[in-house]
């Protein structure tokens, strides 16, 4: 760059400016020293093409537009080059292995068999199956109370059998 005499009444308005700078920079970022950062690569760029500013323009507007600038590319790579944003294997996450479900459907079922029949039966036709308690209370010939009790006493011999009444 060739310093020209207005060259360094340029650099001196530029180093006026530098609040302002800050303060624009701080529309694009909240933390201090990112707005800082901009800041000094807006002034880096503005410093080595200042043979570019065309006299008769406003300086001060020349500076936010290579700030907005400078920050819309940045802003543009970072998007593009974000870690994380495609699914990946790393983050699937591990399966459980099958054989404690196995294990667990074992003595869920043992445990079922432990029930009294009217409790299995209820809970067999309602939670298993799918079916309302009206369905259930319409087949096993008994008030929708009676069903509901039935399913809760399963349920709390279940628990209480499976060890789990703690949860």
């Amino acid at each position: 760059m060739t310093d020209s005499p207005s060259t360094p009444d340029l650099q001196n308005e530029i180093v006026e400016l530098i609040p302002a700078l800050r303060a624009f920079a701080r529309s694009f970022h909240r933390n201090a020293s990112d707005a800082d950062d901009l800041v000094q690569e807006t002034l880096a760029k503005a410093l080595a093409n200042l043979n570019q500013f065309d006299r008769g323009t406003r300086l001060k507007s020349w500076l936010f537009t290579i700030m907005r600038n400078t920050f819309c590319t940045k802003f543009r790579i970072a998007r593009r080059e974000a870690p994380g944003i495609t699914k990946c294997v790393s983050g699937a996450g591990v399966a459980a292995p099958s054989q404690e479900w196995a294990i667990r459907a074992k003595e869920m079922e043992e445990a079922c068999n432990l029930l009294p029949e009217p409790y299995r039966v209820v809970l067999e036709y309602v939670v298993i199956e799918g079916r309302s308690y009206d369905a259930a209370a319409e087949k096993f010939g008994c008030a929708i109370g009676t069903v509901k009790s039935r399913l809760s006493r399963a349920r709390q011999q279940l628990a209480a059998h499976l060890d789990e009444d703690r949860h």
